[in-house]
């Protein structure tokens, strides 16, 4: 369930990422709030998986999620540069993410 957590974790962390774009500097309530509160639930998930994944895995792989899902959405809906070379560092991330996976003991 640890991993579960993480993940829903790494999700939420896209959100509030993406959220900071729309908040304009937390100056609109609407984005605002949604923003905060993916970030209180992304780190209550993190703290969860936490209790039996180890810290360094744990900490690596929900910045991964969200770095690699971010930067996915700005390429997709954003429009930001598909460069092969900005693709390839994100498949990095995405591979560091599955290799802690496979590789941790819980």
């Amino acid at each position: 369930m640890a991993w579960v957590y993480l993940v829903i974790a790494g999700l939420l962390e896209i959100g509030w990422a993406i959220g900071l774009k729309y908040t304009y500097g937390f100056s609109r309530l609407g984005p605002s709030v949604a923003t905060v509160a993916c970030m209180a639930v992304s780190f209550v998930f993190l703290s969860l998986s936490l209790k039996t994944i180890p810290i360094g895995t744990g900490y690596a792989v929900w910045t991964g999620i969200g770095a690699a899902g971010t930067a996915l959405f700005g390429i997709f809906v954003l429009g930001e540069s598909r460069d092969i070379a900005r693709v390839l560092c994100i498949l990095l991330i995405i591979a560091g993410v599955l290799g802690l996976k496979m590789t941790s003991s819980h």
